[in-house]
């Protein structure tokens, strides 16, 4: 034992039924963090719990069904003041003296204001729609829109916007997850399920590899501060740009990947060294005041000669509705908005857990905020952060949304399991890893297919939602805050968000 050094029980424990057991040895060969081994000497199958991080792949390739996976039966003296995982962080920075990392988004048990939310219904003045019979539009425009209708010569409506617009079928968009944080084989099947679907994903702050910029009409390329992969044939590549100022996960902090991912062709897409860690700064470092952004705006404009709207991401914090305002000024088209729930690669514990405010109040704000100043149509506002289903795409939009990015929901749907381990590149998965013989696992043949499947699924659900309430269109929903009613909130939250308490008439 290292001196001075604390060791801790294995927070899983691998619980396996030698009965059942063949010793196939399946789940030592898929195991990427070397859990399983085979002891010929016993002819048994052994389990190193020190290892497992409780990604769930040898429980679901087992073919007797002999594992499963269950949290150390070991615990500390209970206390309700020191919990076990309060106990247990401590005890791991005093041993290592180091910052703890963390993926995905935040575990803790904070509301969600969307499960608090119902959607209202037509009866019988204001009649539901058929979605299956009836015109239903899905389709949506993000964009600077024009600010009264025009007319030409023969009186018709101009139909044509001044400026350039991303067209979206569904207003469901995959969200910013870079190329080295994700695997080639993820990119590809976001890249192919969005030009199917006929919406956008998401390079996220690492380049676009050569290979995908056949799907550039159906790409938003990311500008962070790194600027990793950023130049000229990279901007023009994409159907919008996007300036990266925070994230939801880790607002005020930059990216880290770590070297481990970086290899030959991370290396090459990023245009960094191979086997370097790649390190965002936290700010910009030519941007620190609107006045600033409204420049990187307009250059970013002018280096794809106006062919491209301009997004600003940022981070859902306490003064955000102030910030959009800036934004709408800036020149910029679009705002992206990510809540303190949102999904990242790794960030540090202490961040992603405590750090931000929820994307349904932030929504609420900025929504509120750029109506007020009469220049809610100045940009269009794109929200993300914890987005679990169509439901919460209908109460986005009806909080006042133009569309949503989805993160989490897509890796999900890739075969995700939140073991929450991305950092460590030995996803099981094939998603969150550079390792080839890892990344062969996720075929993208059959993930888009799953992408489009859950995308055309959440489509139809919001049709039908959408016909419920009497509305046949996205934009008739924008905004809409008449169709939400509160329940189980208080009256504080219920004037933040903007809606009536369920029973209250209008």
């Amino acid at each position: 034992m290292e001196q001075g050094k604390i060791y801790l029980s294995p927070e899983h424990e691998v619980v396996r039924d030698n009965d059942k057991c063949i010793r196939c040895q399946v789940c030592e060969r898929q195991c990427a963090n070397k859990v399983h081994s085979y002891d010929a000497d016993i002819d048994k199958m052994l389990a190193c719990d020190e290892n497992c991080v409780n990604c769930q792949r040898c429980v679901s390739l087992c073919p007797t069904h002999a594992l499963k996976i269950r949290r150390c039966e070991n615990r500390f003296r209970e206390n309700n003041n020191w919990n076990e995982t309060k106990i247990r962080e401590l005890y791991l920075q005093a041993n290592s003296g180091g910052v703890m990392l963390g993926a995905m988004g935040t575990p803790l048990d904070y509301p969600t204001y969307w499960d608090h939310m119902l959607i209202n219904a037509s009866q019988v003045t204001n009649p539901s729609i058929d979605p299956l019979r009836e015109p239903m539009e899905t389709r949506t425009f993000l964009g600077k829109k024009n600010q009264k209708p025009e007319r030409d010569a023969n009186g018709k409506i101009i139909t044509k916007f001044k400026s350039p617009q991303i067209e979206l079928d569904v207003p469901v968009m995959f969200s910013a997850m870079s190329y080295g944080s994700i695997s080639y084989n993820a990119h590809e099947s976001l890249a192919r399920a969005a030009t199917e679907l006929g919406t956008c994903y998401n390079t996220g702050e690492g380049g676009l590899h050569e290979d995908f910029y056949k799907y550039g009409p159906n790409t938003i390329v990311q500008v962070a501060s790194g600027r990793f992969g950023v130049h000229g044939d990279y901007l023009m590549a994409g159907a919008a740009i996007e300036i990266k100022m925070g994230q939801g996960a880790k607002p005020g902090i930059g990216g880290h990947l770590p070297g481990r991912k970086v290899g030959p062709d991370v290396s090459r897409t990023r245009m960094i060294p191979e086997g370097s860690d790649a390190i965002s700064p936290a700010p910009h470092h030519d941007i620190y005041s609107i006045e600033d952004l409204r420049q990187l705006v307009y250059s970013l404009k002018e280096a794809t000669a106006y062919t491209k709207p301009v997004i600003v991401k940022i981070s859902a914090v306490h003064n955000v509705a102030a910030i959009a305002s800036g934004i709408a000024r800036s020149g910029a088209d679009i705002i992206a908005i990510d809540g303190f729930k949102g999904g990242t690669g790794a960030a540090p514990s202490r961040i992603r857990d405590n750090v931000g405010i929820p994307i349904e109040v932030a929504l609420a704000a900025v929504d509120a905020r750029l109506r007020e100043e009469g220049i809610r149509d100045n940009v269009s506002v794109v929200i993300g952060g914890s987005i679990h289903s169509s439901s919460d795409v209908v109460k986005a939009i009806a909080l006042g949304a133009d569309a949503v990015y989805i993160g989490t929901a897509s890796l999900l749907a890739l075969g995700c399991h939140l073991c929450r381990s991305c950092h460590l590149n030995k996803c099981n998965w094939g998603i969150a890893t550079q390792e080839p013989d890892l990344v062969k696992r996720l075929n993208p043949d059959w993930g888009y297919k799953r992408l489009v499947n859950l995308v055309s699924a959440w489509k139809h659900e919001i049709m039908e939602m959408m016909g419920g309430m009497g509305i046949n269109s996205i934009e008739a929903l924008r905004g809409n805050h008449l169709m939400l009613r509160g329940v189980g909130l208080n009256e504080k939250e219920l004037e933040l968000l903007g809606i009536k308490h369920a029973g209250e008439n209008i």
